[in-house]
């Protein structure tokens, strides 16, 4: 998802709203549901309900957007779309980020930081509760079993 962010960050396209509108309301109905929810995700779209349907919350999403933004949506859908598979998706991420000069690298870095803190801050929060034992009962307490 980072990648696909970057390469649409990089992406210097400037079309009319209504344009942008038309394609991106073209293009969605194609994806495979899964992949609208990515995209979904990706721009903060999120159901309220489980009845709710993300293709008409993204519908929705489409028409309210701004140039930017849609031209994002766009670029994330055109990826989506050209890649049928899971080992696809990676090469159109790498075809895509190539394209835009997208550092990958620096990008995997990040996330492998971000990840060895996280594991880091969760072995340190696992001492800590093993650290805590039960809390020692009250002098008084005790002398009162003990007669």
């Amino acid at each position: 998802m980072r990648v696909l962010s970057a390469i649409v960050a990089a992406v210097p396209v400037r079309l009319t709203k209504r344009d942008l509108i038309f394609i991106v309301e073209r293009l969605l109905p194609q994806l495979e549901e899964r992949r609208i929810e990515v995209l979904a995700r990706n721009h903060g779209i999120k159901k309220a309900q489980a009845s709710d349907s993300i293709g008409k919350l993204m519908g929705a999403y489409i028409r309210k957007a701004e140039e930017g933004e849609l031209g994002q949506l766009l670029v994330e859908t055109v990826i989506l779309h050209s890649a049928r598979t899971q080992s696809e998706t990676g090469k159109a991420l790498k075809d895509a980020a190539l394209h835009y000069k997208v550092d990958t690298d620096a990008i995997a870095q990040k996330v492998k930081a971000e990840f060895a803190a996280k594991e880091k801050a969760q072995a340190v929060k696992k001492t800590a509760t093993k650290a805590q034992s039960k809390p020692a009962r009250p002098a008084a307490t005790k002398k009162a079993k003990a007669a």
